[in-house]
C-alpha cells in the first residue's frame, strides 16, 4: 500500500532484555513458527521516487519493526498475568481478537492467568464494581459467531492513576487494549504512567475502527465486514429505486471523518450514482449542486442511488456549541435525514413526484460477527499482539503495512486520522464508477 506518511518515530520500546527461551522453539514442528529478529523491518514508503531520494542522500529509509514471535521472551509464562479490555464502539471482529489472544497465550505460551476486564476502562475503576472474567479456552472457543464483545465496552475517559493502580494490584504483566483513537490515546498515557512508576507491564494495542481511519494502519478489522454489509444495503436501495417512477435510494453509512466505507462499498456494488464523503466538498443548491445533478439523473434514467458517509455535508448545519459524546467525539448532525428532507422539499417545489427510500444500517453493521476475511485478519492481529507482549515490547500497536504485520509506536499513530485523498486513486475510481463529477458550484 502506498501512503504518504509524515516524519514519525518508529522506535519500539521494550521493558528490558528478553532472555527467556521462547517455548515455541521447544514444540514439535517448530518450523511453523519462524522466529523474527528485531533487526528485521518493513519499508514504510515503497514509492520509487521516495526511495531514490533517500538513496541520493545516503540515508536509510524509515521502516517499521516486523511483527512475529521472538526466540527469546521477556516474561516467564508460568508467572505471567495478562489482561484484555475492549473499549469504544462495537465492531465486527472483537470476539475474534479476544479468542486469538487467549488461545495463543494459553496453548502456545502456556500462560494460565488471563483476565477479561468488563465494560472498557470502567472495569479498572473500583466505584463501578464490574467483575473480572477469567479467560480460558472453554470461555472463548465458541464466540466467533457472536457479535459485539463478550467483555462489553464503554466510552469516556477514566482516571489513568486508578487504571494503573488496578494493574499494579492485579500484578498484570501484559495489558492488551483493543480500541480506536480514544483508546490509543488512553493507552499512551497508561504506558507512560507505568514507565514513570517503574513497573514492568507491557501495553499492546490492537487498533479498532470500523471506519478504517487510524493513521499508519492500512486496514483495520471490521472494515471488510462493514463494506460487505453496506454493499447489500446499496443493492436494496437500488432495487427500491428501480421499483418506482423517479425512485431514489438514499443510504447513510459509517464514516465520521473519513469516507472509506462509503467509497469502497460504492466500488464493490457499482449501483451508486452519487457518493458523498467528509473529505470532498459538495453543494446542495445551485446549477452544479447535488439537487440539480439528481434532477438531471432522474430525467435521464428515472432512478438514482445516493450513498452518504455520516460525516459528509456537516457545513449545512448551523454553527453552534459543539456537543460531544463520552469519548470526546463531536456529535454529528444527521446528514441522512437532512438530505432526505431536502430532496423531498426540492422536488415538491417543482411539482415532481418522487419515491425516496432511506436506509441506515449503521448499528446493525457494528454489532455483527466478522465475515471470513475479517475473522482471519483478526487471528493474525491477536497472535502478533501476543508475540509482541511476550517479548516485553510496550507502547505499540499491531498494524499491517506493505503486506506484513508490523509494530507501530502508539505515539506515532494516536491522535491522527487517515483520510481519502480527493486526488488519489480511490476517489478517482469512485468518480469513474458514479460519473457524478464535481458537485461544487464554481
Amino acid at each position: 500500500m502506498v501512503m504518504k506518511v509524515d516524519p514519525i518515530s518508529t522506535k519500539v520500546l521494550s521493558l528490558g532484555k528478553a532472555s527467556i527461551p521462547s517455548p515455541l522453539g521447544n514444540r514439535e514442528g517448530n518450523g511453523r513458527f519462524p522466529f523474527v529478529d528485531d533487526s528485521e523491518s518493513v519499508l514504510i514508503d515503497i514509492h520509487p521516487q521516495e526511495l531514490a531520494t533517500y538513496m541520493q542522500k545516503g540515508e536509510t529509509p524509515p521502516t517499521f519493526e516486523l511483527a512475529g514471535p521472538r526466540k527469546s521472551i521477556y516474561f516467564d509464562p508460568s508467572k505471567l498475568r495478562c489482561a484484555l479490555v475492549t473499549c469504544g464502539g462495537l465492531c465486527p471482529g472483537l470476539n475474534d481478537i479476544i479468542r486469538s489472544i487467549v488461545l495463543e497465550l494459553y496453548h502456545l505460551y502456556g500462560v494460565r492467568n488471563i483476565h477479561g476486564i468488563r465494560y472498557g476502562l470502567e472495569g479498572f475503576i473500583p466505584k463501578y464494581g464490574h467483575d473480572v472474567i477469567d479467560l480460558e479456552p472453554p470461555t472463548v472457543t465458541n464466540i466467533l459467531d457472536m457479535g459485539g464483545s463478550i467483555l462489553g465496552s464503554s466510552r469516556g475517559p477514566q482516571s489513568i492513576d486508578e487504571i494503573v493502580d488496578c494493574l499494579e494490584r492485579m500484578n498484570i504483566g501484559i495489558l492488551f487494549m483493543i480500541g480506536g483513537d480514544g483508546t490509543l490515546n488512553a493507552a499512551v498515557k497508561i504506558a507512560d504512567m507505568i514507565l514513570a512508576r517503574g513497573l514492568k507491564t507491557s501495553v499492546v494495542g490492537i487498533p479498532k475502527t470500523i471506519d478504517n481511519d487510524i493513521y499508519l494502519v492500512s486496514r483495520s478489522f471490521g472494515f471488510d465486514t462493514a463494506v460487505e454489509v453496506s454493499r447489500g444495503a446499496i443493492i436494496g436501495a437500488h432495487n427500491e429505486a428501480l421499483g418506482y417512477p423517479n425512485g431514489i435510494g438514499l443510504i447513510k453509512l459509517m464514516g465520521r471523518n473519513s469516507g472509506f466505507i462509503a467509497a469502497t462499498a460504492a466500488l464493490a456494488q457499482q449501483d451508486a450514482n452519487f457518493v458523498l464523503i467528509p473529505e470532498v466538498d459538495f453543494d446542495l443548491e445551485g446549477p452544479n449542486g447535488l439537487l440539480a445533478a439528481l434532477e438531471k439523473r432522474l430525467t435521464s434514467r428515472g432512478h438514482a442511488v445516493i450513498v452518504a458517509a455520516e460525516g459528509a455535508g456537516q457545513k449545512f448545519f448551523k454553527e453552534g456549541i459543539e456537543e460531544r459524546d463520552a469519548s470526546g467525539n463531536i456529535l454529528l448532525k444527521d446528514i441522512g435525514v437532512f438530505l432526505k428532507n431536502a430532496i423531498i422539499e426540492h422536488f415538491k417545489s417543482k411539482n415532481i413526484a418522487i419515491s425516496i427510500k432511506y436506509i441506515d444500517p449503521s448499528y446493525m453493521i457494528r454489532s455483527l460477527s466478522a465475515n471470513a476475511n475479517d475473522s482471519v485478519f483478526c487471528g493474525f492481529l491477536g497472535r502478533n499482539a501476543v508475540h509482541a507482549g511476550m517479548a516485553g515490547k510496550t507502547k505499540l500497536l499491531i498494524g499491517r503495512w506493505n503486506s506484513h504485520f508490523v509494530h507501530v509506536p502508539m505515539e506515532s499513530s494516536a491522535g491522527r486520522r487517515k483520510h481519502i485523498s480527493p486526488d488519489g486513486e480511490l476517489w478517482s475510481a469512485v468518480l469513474a464508477a458514479t460519473g457524478q463529477g464535481s458537485l461544487v458550484n464554481r
